[in-house]
């Protein structure tokens, strides 16, 4: 079983050096956006996998950490794109 999520975490830290690459080399900001997007859920994925092989469950609050402050970045780029002023 550890040999499928040691294939699995090397998937996801290929996927997010993919990413890494997205987010410097995007044409645009949303662009660059959606990358960070996915690279934050890969985050996840990859604290979830090192949580099970570890058996430390703290790294999975490190995991929704970094989704909730990802939401949040998501949020403000879609009010700063509308147009409006990030206090309205």
């Amino acid at each position: 079983m550890n040999t499928w999520l040691e294939i699995l975490l090397y998937i996801q830290i290929a996927l997010s050096g993919l990413c890494l690459f997205r987010i410097i080399k995007g044409p645009t900001i949303p662009d660059r956006m959606v990358a960070i997007d996915i690279f934050g859920i890969l985050v996840v994925g990859i604290c979830a996998i090192i949580s099970v092989q570890t058996g430390k469950t703290f790294i999975l609050d490190i995991g929704i950490a970094w989704i909730i402050l990802s939401f949040i970045g998501t949020l403000t780029l879609a009010k700063y794109l509308s147009g409006k002023k990030l206090n309205q």
